[in-house]
C-alpha cells in the first residue's frame, strides 16, 4: 500500500472513530494534521472531550491493520474479558478496553448539556 492510501486510511479510521464518539454523546475531533506534523508540539491522531469541551481533552492515538497485526495477540489475551492490563516490569500498566466497555465508562461521566457556540450538545 502507498504513502497515500496509508494516510487516506488512517484518516477514515479516525474519522470512524470521532463519529461513533459523537454517536453515544461525546464530542471528538480529529486532531489538526494528525501524524503529518507537531502541530503545537503534538502528533496524536484524535482528541476526546468526556467531561465537556471546556475541560482538557483526552489525546488519543489510533492504529489500525488490515490483517490485525500485532493485535492478535492483545485479542486473545482479552478474550471476552472487559479490559486487560499490561504490564512491563517497573512501568505502569496500559488498559485494552472494548469500545463496548469504553461506551459504558463515556455514558457514567456527567456532561454538560448547554449547547455550544455551533449550536452542538457536547
Amino acid at each position: 500500500m502507498s504513502g497515500a492510501k496509508h494516510r487516506q486510511k488512517g484518516d477514515r479510521v479516525e474519522r470512524e472513530l470521532v463519529e461513533r464518539h459523537k454517536a453515544i454523546g461525546v464530542h471528538a475531533e480529529r486532531y489538526p494534521l494528525s501524524g503529518a506534523s507537531r502541530f503545537r508540539g503534538s502528533s496524536h491522531d484524535i482528541d476526546i472531550y468526556p467531561f465537556g469541551r471546556e475541560e482538557a481533552p483526552i489525546v488519543a492515538e489510533s492504529k489500525a491493520r488490515k490483517d490485525g497485526a500485532g493485535f492478535v495477540q492483545l485479542e486473545s489475551w482479552l478474550g471476552e474479558y472487559d479490559v486487560l492490563f499490561l504490564r512491563r516490569n517497573n512501568t505502569d500498566p496500559m488498559i485494552v478496553l472494548p469500545w463496548r466497555v469504553w461506551a459504558a465508562l463515556l455514558a457514567k461521566i456527567p456532561r454538560p448539556t448547554t449547547p455550544d457556540t455551533n449550536g452542538d450538545t457536547p
